[in-house]
């Protein structure tokens, strides 16, 4: 049995000694208590009720400090045999580190100038039956920190916070959005048709119906109904589904924010977009992130078509053909495979120029052929009314002027539907009804938190990422 084990059955043994002392060690409640932070900022003498998990104890014979965290912060608590009688005293001399008690006193000021809780009462919470890893993030498996992040966050004040600055961006993105008229809406996750993106679904049976569903890669079209309906602003912050592989930028479960706006093109998403990105960063600003100067300075502008040429060194143009973009990525040693152009092209782009895109940068002229719900441009058709955005050499978001002519939609979904991808006729159907001209917006949530708080991988901003299950290989 090693030291971990033998913590373990010692404190099993006084889990058994609390029971048959009466005493219940996970109680239903500990009401009227206050935050830790509340609590330091009261005066001296006042009487109130304090609760959270034990991390660290002082010992010194019939008196004894400690410290309890809650979610607020830490407050020290002083336990006294004189105050506590000898029987309650005792019982807090069995506690253990990672124990959750509840202790009400007066507050007063020791003689190193800490505020603490002089203790008149004390009750066990809940009996912590492990004990608390010391440094946990020192542990070399970091995998281990994602499988058991409730210890993660308990002991790593850094994991902590960046985990929680995803709470403080979705809430200022909705802000953001609210104050501008948009309307938060919730779409479908179980679709009979994948749709809105170009991606491998994961695939379910709806047991009723007999019927097979998808997980969402997208909720656009949806969104766009919605349009139709004539909702005019609208927005959705929720979860995408791709069957897809992981990487420190790629998890098959991600949140996406999707926005729509009506009688509105690209060029209005653009300057929303930035607005709300800017935005979102000087709050976290304000909660001490160290945000980066360059997000809330200006933003590039920059032509697809361009930078190709500038970063391969290579001609290229809107006009490419196939036969033209195959002799390029051989020359650029990209294998071309059986790809499409369009493809071709996106692998070039993605090895040569994106992490040379770490300032803010929204990237233009993207290819028609490669953007199926967005509109041409007026001057080109061979260019798409759409941009991404790039921060630190990572696409953040995606956003056009939503192709809303059903003819010409149904005609591009024509030719990309395959045997397995049906045409999503209601969609069409709907657009025939008339969908007023607008502008879309998609921004990864999980990736702008990224962007936000330095993180540098994914796993890193995901309260519980996709992890290969440890029994994995015994069942292959």
């Amino acid at each position: 049995m090693n030291k971990k084990q033998d913590q373990t059955e010692i404190r099993k043994d006084k889990l058994i000694k609390l029971r048959d002392s009466g005493i219940d060690p996970y109680p239903h409640s500990f009401e009227n208590r206050i935050d830790a932070a509340d609590a330091l900022g009261m005066k001296e003498g006042k009487k109130l009720r304090v609760c959270g998990r034990v991390m660290s104890r002082r010992i010194m014979g019939k008196s004894s400090f400690v410290h309890i965290k809650d979610v607020s912060g830490q407050i020290q608590i002083f336990m006294a045999v004189d105050k506590l009688g000898k029987e309650n005293y005792a019982l807090f001399r069995d506690t253990d580190i990672g124990d959750f008690i509840g202790v009400e006193g007066d507050l007063f000021v020791t003689r190193a100038g800490e505020k603490t809780v002089m203790a008149e009462t004390f009750i066990v919470l809940s009996k912590s039956l492990r004990p608390l890893p010391e440094k946990w993030h020192g542990l070399k498996d970091v995998e281990t920190r994602y499988r058991k992040r409730y210890l993660d966050i308990l002991v790593n004040p850094e994991s902590s916070k960046i985990l929680k600055a995803r709470s403080i961006i979705t809430a200022s993105i909705r802000e953001f959005l609210e104050c501008r008229k948009f309307c938060e809406v919730h779409t479908p996750v179980l679709q009979d048709i994948a749709g809105g993106a170009a991606a491998r679904p994961f695939k379910t049976l709806h047991n009723v119906y007999n019927t097979e569903l998808y997980m969402r890669i997208a909720p656009e079209l949806y969104l766009k109904r919605l349009l139709v309906g004539g909702w005019e602003r609208v927005f959705e912050l929720g979860t995408n589904f791709r069957n897809e592989g992981l990487s420190a930028m790629h998890n098959p479960e991600f949140t996406m924010l999707e926005v729509y706006a009506a009688y509105t093109d690209y060029t209005f998403m653009m300057n929303l977009a930035e607005e709300l990105i800017k935005s979102v960063a000087a709050v976290m600003k304000e909660k001490s992130f160290p945000v980066s100067e360059d997000i809330l300075g200006r933003w590039d502008r920059k032509d697809y078509w361009q930078l190709l040429k500038t970063h391969t060194g290579e001609d290229f143009s809107p006009e490419i053909t196939y036969e033209e973009a195959k002799q390029k990525a051989d020359k650029l040693n990209i294998p071309p495979g059986k790809d499409s152009l369009e493809k071709i092209l996106d692998r070039i782009f993605s090895h040569y120029v994106e992490d040379k895109l770490s300032a803010p940068t929204f990237v233009t002229g993207y290819p028609s052929s490669a953007s199926p719900l967005a509109k041409q441009s007026p001057d080109n058709p061979m260019i798409a009314e759409r941009f991404e955005i790039f921060i630190n050499g990572s696409e953040l978001g995606n956003a056009y002027s939503e192709q809303n002519d059903p003819e010409i939609q149904k005609k591009v979904f024509l030719k990309q539907a395959g045997s397995n991808t049906p045409v999503d006729e209601d969609y069409i159907e709907a657009l025939e009804y008339g969908m007023p001209p607008a502008s879309g917006l998609g921004i990864g949530v999980d990736r702008l938190t990224m962007a936000l708080t330095g993180a540098e991988t994914i796993r890193e901003v995901l309260l519980f990422p996709m992890l290969k299950p440890l029994n994995a290989d015994s069942r292959e």
